[in-house]
């Protein structure tokens, strides 16, 4: 059996653009819940310890069940919705596990859920523990729990992962069954764009329109997306004056950040700036998200002034600074070439921050690697190992990435030995670009050695394939010298092998 290949490639240009306008312009769940509007809400002090701590999880240890059982010896009374506003903002960060804890927490004290609330746990499950069991969950729900909002929680797990069969098989069932809304048309349009179809987004407008299906912000916005990909920008404009003239109760700032984001992508700075203004204007109150769309648009514009500005605006807007918020300041001030701001601003956080997001101390090391300031990204990853127990993958990838641009292979293997023996199996693997550079540099040297020891990294990692050992092979006849049991070691590893592999099997065997 063919043993499947698992090294990543480098993403496009293309599809990082697609990426940094998803995640600006959509809060994700927009894909998954009722597309209402929630009252104005405004925290309590006690609401702001809760979260706190579950945000702290993972610096300060412990478990959700913990913290939330000795929060309750200590006499606090925890309400429901304050437990469902703590899972929205654990989830808005990324923080997965916890906020599916939180929900298992709930369900231990036998806490009634609604059925945005099943939703809401079907796309964790998803997250957490994979398709497979978020399906597992769905079918266990009964008929009556089986609802338009699980239906559509597990539509758009589905369409996040591309599983088009699947989804459009689901999107037919979710039609029979008369649960059909724009989130479900939002779902299917989002998994086209992310087949690379954008082709296929302006007729499901069309049939909604048809069907009088309301089409919500999120419509708009990726219908326009559909026509900057497919290089309409009069397409994007006239969607954009349909919001305006037609539909203003839908226009908002993330109506504007996808004009921005079209702009930019066709090169039109002005109109990209004039878009970016209108953004700042159009929010009612200060929004994280909008801000940060701001600072890096900004800094793709190449607005050094512009970056500082609105950063400085986002600091002063909130009582907390995330560390989100400065990842993305520290990106664009990056991104213009800003090494003392860059400096300033980390410095700042690293004196303020409640937990050390080793991500932002990467996003410090890779601008200080790209300037060849090598020494100074030592120090911050020296301060990094001193105050978070890592793992330090990532920073150890971007020390690597640079011992191979300077030729400096020796080194650049020991950062990704380093790295292997610090990752999970099956959680990281190196990017294929690097693995190349590795196999044919010990091919070109002759290093039988330094390819068995690059061969066993990549085997721990799982991601071994024909190349790998067509390289290793080649690397045997280069400098030489044979390998008996080199063709037990192909077939172990499942590995098909061609006539051309067959040749230099051949060879190496002595067969």
């Amino acid at each position: 059996m063919m043993m499947i290949i698992r090294c990543r490639s480098r993403i496009s240009l293309a599809r990082t653009w697609t990426m940094l306008r998803t995640f600006y312009t959509v809060a994700e769940e927009c894909n998954v819940l009722p597309e209402v509007v929630s009252p104005p809400h405004k925290e309590s002090a006690n609401e702001k310890r809760l979260y706190r701590r579950l945000s702290e999880l993972g610096a300060t240890g412990g478990t959700v069940a913990q913290t939330l059982n000795q929060y309750m010896r200590e006499g606090n009374f925890v309400k429901k919705i304050e437990l469902e506003r703590c899972v929205r903002e654990l989830r808005r960060y990324g923080k997965y596990h916890h906020a599916l804890e939180v929900i298992e927490w709930m369900d231990k004290r036998e806490i009634n859920f609604s059925n945005t609330d099943l939703a809401v746990r079907l796309d964790l499950i998803s997250k957490v523990h994979g398709v497979s069991e978020a399906e597992d969950f769905f079918n266990s729900l009964s008929p009556q729990l089986q609802s338009r909002n699980t239906y559509g929680a597990l539509l758009n797990t589905y369409c996040k992962l591309k599983m088009a069969d699947k989804a459009l098989a689901l999107f037919k069932e979710i039609e029979s069954k008369n649960f059909t809304t724009s989130l479900a048309f939002n779902n299917i349009m989002t998994l086209y764009i992310g087949l690379d179809q954008p082709e296929k987004v302006p007729p499901l407008i069309e049939e909604m329109k048809k069907r009088k299906i309301h089409l919500s912000t999120f419509t708009y916005n990726i219908w326009m997306q559909s026509f900057s990909l497919l290089g309409d920008i009069e397409g994007v404009e006239q969607v954009f004056e349909e919001i305006t003239r037609d539909k203003k109760e839908t226009c908002n700032w993330t109506t504007y950040s996808n004009l921005a984001g079209a702009y930019v992508k066709a090169g039109l700075v002005e109109k990209a700036e004039s878009a970016l203004k209108m953004l700042e204007n159009e929010m009612e109150h200060p929004s994280r998200e909008a801000y940060h769309f701001l600072i890096t648009f900004y800094s793709t514009l190449n607005n050094q002034e512009q970056v500082h500005r609105v950063s400085s605006l986002l600091k002063s807007s909130f009582e907390i600074t995330s560390n989100m918020s400065y990842r993305i300041i520290l990106q664009a001030l990056s991104k213009v070439n800003d090494l003392e701001g860059t400096k300033k601003w980390f410095e700042e956080w690293e004196s303020n921050c409640a937990y050390y997001d080793t991500r932002v101390a990467n996003v410090v090391i890779s601008c200080y690697l790209r300037h060849n300031m090598v020494e100074e990204a030592e120090l911050v990853f020296h301060g990094s190992v001193k105050r978070s127990s890592g793992p330090f993958v990532q920073t150890l990838v971007l020390f690597m990435k640079h011992y191979i641009r300077n030729q400096q292979i020796d080194l650049a293997m020991k950062c990704l030995e380093t790295a292997a023996a610090q990752a999970e199996i099956g959680n990281w693997y190196p990017y294929s670009d690097s693995v190349d550079v590795f196999l044919e540099y010990f091919e070109k040297e002759r290093d039988v050695a330094g390819a068995e020891k690059l061969f066993k990294i990549l085997q721990k990692l799982n991601c071994v394939d024909d190349k790998v050992y067509s390289h290793l092979l080649q690397t045997y006849i280069a400098a030489g010298k044979t390998e008996p049991d080199m063709a037990q070691r192909i077939e172990r590893d499942g590995i098909v092998v061609t006539p051309e592999l067959g040749n230099m099997l051949k060879k190496v065997c002595l067969v």
